[in-house]
Formats: C-alpha cells, structure tokens, sequence
C-alpha cells in the first residue's frame, strides 16, 4: 500500500491511481478520515493546511480548464461582500460544460477569442493555485453582467476597484475588448464624479 504523505495536499482519484493507490485503500482513507473528499473523485489530505477556497480548489480539480469568474472572482478579489451561493466559473463557448453537483456551480460561457483576457490565478491553498481572472477583468464582467448580478453589485466593485489603486484605463482597455465600453465609461464619469 502506498504511503497518503506521498500524494499531493489535493488530488484527484486519477492521480491516486497513478501514485499506485487502491482504490480500495482510498476509500478506506476516506472513511478513516484521513482525507476529505471535497467532490467527486477530488480528495484532500486531513493533515494539509486549511484552504482558503476549498470549493474554488474542488472546481479546478474537477474542470482543470475552467476559470473562476464574476461575484466568485469579485470575493477572491475583495470587490464585494457578497457570497455566492455557487461558484462561478468560465469555459469557451463551444467546450463541454462541466456537470458538478458538489459544490454547486454556475457556468458562465465566454468566447474563445476573449477567453484568456485577464487570466491571472490565486492560492486557494497554501501553494495550490486555481485560474481565476484578474480584478479589472472581474469588474468588466460584473458590469457587462449588471443585469444580472444587479448594478449596486458592479458598482461596489467598481469602487472597490478604483480605492484600491485600480487602474481605469485597463477597464477600459477589458471594456471595449468584450463589449461593454459604453456601461463602463458611463459608470467611471459617475465614479470619478464623487
């Protein structure tokens, strides 16, 4: 029987197997509480460090390709206080949509041409990293998706953005990219207005 040290703090039942592990063995360690399974076929070791987004980590097992986008990017961020009920995450427009049941998830599709503008990634975990977009690309977002999220939402997060030292000009620049020029000049006269 393989040793649980020599996997990874989180990993994939595919990547257990690869190590050698039975997947009777797995089981049994999740079942003994040694590991924790955060959603299907993705495990986490007990004696790992906390991780700040186990949901976020779970997704990016699950969806390697996946990036984290809108409110859940806005909280990553710190662009709002809200707390999405699930996690919200980007594929292109003509891949296969992941089906997760735990945790929840909402899948947003974005076009394959504008897909990797502003993809940047955080630490879910202590050296465990996940894509997610950056913030200027997150603000564009919840402004292209206002309607949706709702405005006061978008306009936090714009504010939030600009305090912390945001640059407008590549809101700008992420704004007449994926479509939303007009909103976002709009909503940076009224913020630059104050």
């Amino acid at each position: 029987m393989r040793e649980l040290a020599d996997l990874p703090p989180t990993f994939s039942t595919e990547v257990a197997l690869t190590h050698g592990v039975h997947p009777r063995d797995l089981y049994a360690w999740r079942d003994e509480g040694s590991i924790v399974e955060l959603s299907r076929g993705v495990f986490r070791r007990a004696d790992a460090l906390p991780a700040s987004y186990p949901d976020a980590l779970a997704v990016a097992h699950r969806t390697p390709r996946a990036i984290v986008c809108c409110v859940s990017a806005a909280v990553v961020h710190e662009l709002t206080d809200e707390m999405p009920a699930t996690t919200q995450i980007a594929v292109p427009t003509r891949s296969h949509a992941p089906q997760i049941d735990y945790p929840p998830v909402t899948v947003f599709r974005f076009e394959g041409r504008t897909f990797a503008v502003g993809l940047s990634s955080f630490e879910a975990a202590p050296d465990e990293w996940v894509r997610v977009y950056d913030a200027a690309r997150t603000v564009t977002d919840l402004m292209r998706f206002r309607r949706r999220f709702g405005e006061p939402v978008a306009h936090a997060a714009l504010h939030r953005y600009l305090a912390s030292g945001g640059r407008p000009a590549l809101l700008l620049e992420y704004a007449q990219t994926l479509g939303a020029l007009g909103p976002m000049r709009a909503a940076l006269d009224v913020a630059s207005a104050r």
